[in-house]
């Protein structure tokens, strides 16, 4: 079984995707780290010309091994990983990546932006997480201030916004619900409810298509 959670920054849908793998014993992976660790990768060179050249090269040979939760998830790295996500070349290198991980025997959930209209259009099920642009800031803000950051909140909220419009408008993506996802509002849901949700639609799916 794949099941495919996209969303946007904050929206939930990486705890939510971890959490669907863990009830259903599915490997899970979130491809945003992946743009993440390119992002950070070429931070260096983000206002050279030499950007674009140091990101292909670093996507081409990303592993596994590079995918630190804890060391990506700044608001300033999620930034760069919107910025090297607008390459074509650097999504063209993670795509074989992700679809490779997608087909593993016996499935697996991948959450990203473009996961049921470019990396798994034939996900067995395809979820689209929403949630309003200021409860995902606030999400955010509180997992920071979790680690002992300080935050703007406002400043954050902000780099929601913007990236949001980036991932919207970005020629090489897809970031729009695909024709068969379902759509889940975590606005006013905690992690537990949300989950619970999305379980109800896994299983819903699961079972509709196996009615004769």
């Amino acid at each position: 079984m794949i099941i495919a959670v996209d969303g946007p920054a904050a929206s939930g849908k990486g705890t939510l995707a971890a959490g669907l793998g863990g009830h259903y014993g599915l490997p899970h992976l979130d491809t945003g780290l992946l743009y993440r660790a390119v992002g950070k990768a070429v931070a260096a060179f983000e206002s050279t010309p030499e950007f674009e050249a140091e990101a292909i090269a670093a996507a081409q040979s990303i592993d596994l091994g590079d995918l630190h939760p804890e060391l990506l998830a700044s608001g300033e790295i999620g930034s760069l990983a919107s910025k090297v996500a607008v390459i074509g070349e650097v999504r063209h290198a993670l795509f074989a990546f992700q679809r490779d991980f997608a087909l593993r025997p016996g499935g697996a959930v991948l959450d990203g932006r473009d996961i049921g209209t470019v990396i798994c259009p034939d996900a067995d099920v395809k979820l689209f997480i929403v949630a309003e642009a200021r409860a995902r800031m606030e999400r955010r803000a509180r997992q920071f201030e979790a680690r002992g950051q300080i935050v703007d909140r406002e400043a954050l909220l902000s780099q929601i916004e913007e990236r949001d419009a980036r991932d919207r408008n970005n020629p090489n993506g897809r970031f729009f619900p695909a024709s068969d996802a379902v759509l889940l509002d975590t606005t006013e849901l905690d992690i537990e409810a949300a989950l619970r949700a999305a379980v109800a639609i896994v299983d819903e799916t699961m079972a509709r298509k196996a009615r004769p």
